[in-house]
């Protein structure tokens, strides 16, 4: 199996700008994301690309051919190839964006856009008509105009059910406290690190009968104010029933918000996943979420600055970092790791991984990762036999993976800060006879139930465990169906999924190679995305 760069086929010409031509500050070196969706329903993967732009006090007065920079929407034609439709879809957003979620926030069978940005967050609704209407001061989800005396900055933004009401709820990470005339006491031109600011704190906001979003972090015990998130990941880690928060911090301890009946404890510290193998809280980016090592626990993958965390779930709400065992501290020591996503690449059962790398303080490439799993945690570096663009340094940031043909395997997409700034399409040419199945998950209510349910297949004689997750990297959200590698195996013969909710359901003889629809309650459906 090989990845060949397509970029110029697709028609996705995106370049990504940091609002002028320098490389001075901490929200130019941080880039933005990349959303995987179906926004007008046609079971065609579509990419929204998220964009910088010149901003008034921040950016060099060169750059003010940068200003009003939009984001782009691109369709997929059908064909292999995009078209970008930001402008007539009316997404065509001028803030500096750096995450989006895609989600169905109002029950009516399409995929609305939430926008993270530096400065005010903007909330799209989906007309179901190909369009996108800005409902934000409706919902009051623009988030404060400044916290912690500094603009606000938010960085991304799950949405999850935390109280079991039925709708769905969103945590909003929110990074730090960006002072654009701070000069490092490291000296003149050198760009202040991360730990010379102060933080901002994310924010939980719950949904209430009428659509419209309610602050309430201080009441659920998340309110901390100095920390600085780059990632959240929600996943039930304890398997009490309930949605935990699993929160990445950029040089400060990671933290792991335990939800007990709807308040939040921090057990990062005693969870063991608060930092490095060296106990430093490093510059944490996300938590991609995977069984690394087939037995059947939920690991977490924490790229960062240095060589990242791999924490394996032991059992008992405790984790233990095998970075060094697994192989993945030496090939991703130095390089910079901003996004790693955990994916099947090659449809044999176990999760890879590819890695978007790049230094942060100075503007050094460095090359790709993709790290392929022996099926028992243990990795190697595969890039540079498996495709060219894995020859060649740049300096990656938003990576996403989708099945954008269609045809079973998994695409990467790959946005950039470096001088080229140029969007990479790798283009999965299989090579392989390996089957596999895509999985959409339904609620009985809307998607509720079906965020972060588990998901247990066995297949002749493997059996994998698999967490359905939409923030799946730095920044970013991978395609919203789940995708399931079965190896030599021509059908699934049972798929267990334990909802959100609380209910269980199970199915038998599932044949490969194909979507699917689960609907809670209703069982198998048409093909399409949630």
């Amino acid at each position: 199996m090989t990845f060949k760069e397509v970029s110029k086929q697709t028609g996705i010409n995106f370049r990504y700008t940091i609002g002028d031509n320098s490389y001075v500050n901490i929200l130019e070196s941080s880039g933005s994301g990349i959303t995987i969706f179906d926004y007008n329903n046609d079971n065609l993967m579509d990419i929204f690309m998220m964009n910088g732009t010149w901003i008034e006090g921040v950016s060099d007065s060169d750059g003010k051919v940068f200003e009003n920079t939009p984001d782009a929407l691109y369709r997929n034609n059908g064909d292999g190839t995009f078209t970008d439709v930001a402008k007539t879809a009316g997404v065509d957003d001028r803030h500096w964006t750096m995450a989006a979620s895609a989600v169905d926030y109002d029950n009516d069978g399409d995929q609305d856009l939430f926008l993270l940005n530096y400065g005010p967050n903007v909330f799209y609704r989906n007309n179901g008509n190909g369009t996108f209407t800005d409902i934000t001061e409706k919902v009051g989800l623009q988030g404060p105009e400044k916290l912690n005396g500094f603009v606000k900055w938010s960085i991304g933004a799950p949405f999850f059910d935390y109280n079991h009401d039925g709708r769905l709820d969103v945590m909003v990470g929110n990074f730090l406290a960006f002072d654009p005339e701070y000069i490092s006491t490291a000296g003149p031109g050198i760009m202040p690190h991360p730990s010379e600011y102060k933080g901002q704190a994310s924010m939980l906001y719950e949904q209430q009968p009428d659509g419209t979003f309610k602050d309430i972090t201080e009441k659920t015990g998340l309110f901390y104010p100095d920390s600085k998130c780059m990632g959240l990941t929600v996943f039930d880690f304890d398997d009490d029933g309930d949605m935990d928060i699993f929160q990445a911090n950029d040089h400060h301890f990671n933290y792991l918000f335990r939800n007990d009946n709807g308040i939040y404890k921090e057990v990062g510290i005693s969870s063991g996943v608060a930092a490095n193998t060296k106990g430093i809280g490093t510059g944490s980016m996300h938590g991609s979420i995977a069984d690394v090592d087939g037995d059947g626990l939920i690991d977490i993958l924490v790229t960062d600055l240095e060589y990242g965390a791999l924490y394996r779930k032991m059992g008992n709400g405790l984790f233990e970092d095998i970075i060094g065992k697994s192989r993945v501290d030496r090939y991703l020591s130095g390089k910079g790791s901003w996004t790693g996503i955990f994916f099947d690449y090659d449809n044999d059962g176990d999760q890879d991984i590819i890695s978007a790398n790049g230094t942060a303080e100075e503007l050094i490439l460095q090359y790709p990762s993709l790290l392929e799993n022996d099926g028992k945690g243990n990795f190697r570096d595969a890039g540079q036999e498996k495709g060219d663009y894995f020859r060649v340094k740049r300096s990656g940031r938003g990576l996403a993976v989708f099945d954008y043909d269609n045809d079973g395997d998994l695409d990467v997409i790959i946005s950039h800060v470096d001088k080229q700034a140029t969007t990479a399409v790798l283009k999965n040419e299989g090579g392989n006879s390996n089957h596999w199945l895509g999985l959409i998950l339904r609620g009985k209510k809307g998607q509720a139930a079906a965020v972060s349910a588990k998901v247990i297949v066995n297949a002749g004689d493997m059996r994998q465990v698999l967490i359905n997750q939409r923030a799946t990297g730095y920044l970013s959200s991978n395609d919203p169906r789940m995708h399931i590698g079965l190896g030599k195996n021509k059908k699934i013969d049972s798929l267990e999924i334990k909802w959100s909710d609380g209910t269980a359901e199970t199915y038998s003889n599932i044949m490969s190679d194909r979507y699917i629809t689960l609907q809670q309650g209703k069982g198998i459906q048409d093909r399409g995305t949630d």
